[in-house]
């Protein structure tokens, strides 16, 4: 019986941080965190799905969306110095 496939919703900032963080896994040390071989299936499953769907990842200002992403997702925290 096969099992119905799963899907996960993302926000473009969401998908645009994550495939990020998912590629320096893959290509760091960072690798050394996923201690089950079976987890690298997944793994690039997402991956390769998130760049199929994120054009941006080529463009040349990738690196300025990137950061924008990430502050947008940031949590506002009243304690964090402000960024001037």
């Amino acid at each position: 019986m096969d099992e119905p496939d799963v899907t996960i919703r993302l926000t473009r900032d969401e998908a645009t941080v994550l495939s990020d963080w998912l590629e320096r896994l893959q290509m760091t040390g960072l690798s050394r965190t996923v201690d089950d071989p079976a987890a690298w299936a997944p793994i690039h499953q997402i991956a390769g799905q998130l760049d199929k769907m994120l054009p941006t990842l080529f463009f040349p200002d990738y690196d300025v969306r990137l950061e924008e992403a990430r502050r947008r997702l940031r949590p506002l925290d009243d304690d964090s110095p402000s960024e001037e």
